[in-house]
């Protein structure tokens, strides 16, 4: 348990940080599996329309500290070529 004062508003605010990334992290997630499953129903124009969305909150995300900038290049690469591959 944090004792000092300093401590004790640290705690606050890494609890605070937690809390808002968590969100965060949910929010994109979320945009993902949007694209995913519209790729799976085989909707192009829904799931064009999910990646559209999908694309900014991960480079929001990576902008926040929440994503490495790696990993939201992976995940936007991987649904453009699920995307790609829906109208082949």
């Amino acid at each position: 348990m944090a004792n000092s004062v300093s401590a004790r508003k640290r705690a606050r605010q890494a609890e605070r940080h937690r809390q808002r990334n968590a969100a965060l992290r949910s929010h994109v997630r979320t945009k993902i599996k949007k694209v995913l499953r519209a790729i799976e129903a085989g909707d192009k124009t829904a799931a064009e329309e999910a990646y559209k969305a999908a694309v900014p909150a991960i480079d929001r995300s990576v902008s926040k500290g929440i994503m490495h900038a790696n990993k939201a290049a992976r995940h936007k690469s991987r649904l453009n070529q699920h995307l790609k591959g829906l109208s082949a």
